[in-house]
């Protein structure tokens, strides 16, 4: 496979020229309008200027080294057949500018670490994603924890939906705590399923997204795919299985335990949850938190942490996320001026 030439100087000063084999995967390179290139330049402060089959980048060495990154990652996608979206232009960026030492560790052994489903190819989009990914595929037990919009469970999902393809696993369990409905779900309308299905949402999109509909539907009637609220796992040993608990910080102690002695044989298990966000009555301790430090450095359990950096949403998300961190370290700091808050 061809790849664009190693990015060379042009006579003007600090600029550099990539030179490109394919002209016909450079308008899905830019963008619609250069879109792409817009991004880039907003995000990097380079100017892209596009001539022919060359992309001039002008801007300080450091931007440019990290814009030529971007240009040839998403060229190299293009080139294997696969989309560019803006969401892959901004996971790219996300990626160049993250230092040297995490995009090493994100990418892995694989520097090309990519999850195949029916529905689509998924490359990470943070080092963090990246890190996350590799980790899902080595280890029995992950913890994936951060805020919302990081990609935590809808990674998880894609990883176990990939085993199942690979007849790795023999089926995928997808569970959360129904909190919102106290678990107590008699007193709602309709057959369990009704009952249960919008507490378990989330996990349906991100199984639809990653398999087509009527696959989706065949392995739910089949038993192949089982999304269920935590509470009726008890009792249960889950083995040949890729379990997944989403909203880990809202499920007790004793429920957590009770969860984590399930895995069976030839099984994993992926926790994802964001302990800042805890939807238990208050003053009742979070089973994620209690688990984190309890298993610390137990062999074949391994923890991933997001942060803020890695939200993979509308930009804004990312700068709403920081915002509420600062407040609530604002809150929790001693002395700290809350004059201004009349809430």
């Amino acid at each position: 496979m061809t790849q664009p030439t190693a990015g060379r100087p042009d006579k003007m000063k600090g600029s550099l020229v990539i030179d490109f084999d394919d002209n016909q995967l450079l308008s899905e390179l830019f963008g619609e309008h250069d879109k792409h290139l817009a991004r880039l330049e907003q995000e990097l402060g380079v100017l892209a200027t596009s001539r022919g089959n060359e992309l001039v980048l002008t801007g300080t060495r450091d931007a440019r080294e990290r814009a030529e990154i971007v240009v040839k990652d998403l060229y190299a996608r293009l080139k294997s057949g696969l989309e560019v979206t803006p969401g892959e232009v901004d996971g790219a960026i996300r990626m160049a500018n993250a230092p040297k030492a995490d995009r090493e560790r994100g990418s892995g052994s694989n520097k090309k670490l990519q999850i195949t489903t029916r529905k689509r190819v998924i490359s990470p989009r943070s080092p963090t994603q990246g890190t996350y990914l590799q980790s899902l595929l080595d280890n029995e037990l992950v913890f994936g924890v951060g805020p919302a919009g990081t990609g935590k469970t809808y990674l998880a999902v894609v990883v176990a939906v990939s085993m199942l393809l690979q007849k790795k696993v023999d089926r995928i369990i997808l569970s959360r705590p129904a909190v919102e409905a106290g678990e107590r779900l008699g007193f709602l309308p309709g057959d369990m399923r009704e009952k249960i299905d919008p507490y378990l949402r989330p996990l349906y999109d991100a199984l639809y997204d990653s398999l087509p509909g009527e696959q989706v539907m065949a392995g739910l009637e089949s038993g192949e795919i089982e999304v269920a609220p935590l509470a009726f796992m008890r009792g249960r040993t889950l083995a040949n299985s890729f379990v997944i608990l989403d909203e880990a910080q809202n499920c007790t102690p004793v429920q957590m335990k009770m969860f984590l002695t399930r895995l069976g044989e030839n099984s994993r298990m992926a926790i994802t949850g964001d302990p800042s966000q805890v939807d238990l009555p208050l003053g009742a301790k979070s089973g994620l938190g209690d688990a984190l430090r309890v298993l610390e450095g137990v062999k074949g359990v391994s923890t991933v942490n997001f942060t803020a950096r890695d939200v993979v949403r509308h930009p804004l998300v990312t700068r709403i996320v920081q915002a509420y961190g600062t407040h609530e370290s604002d809150l929790l700091t001693p002395g700290k001026n809350r004059s201004g808050d009349r809430s």
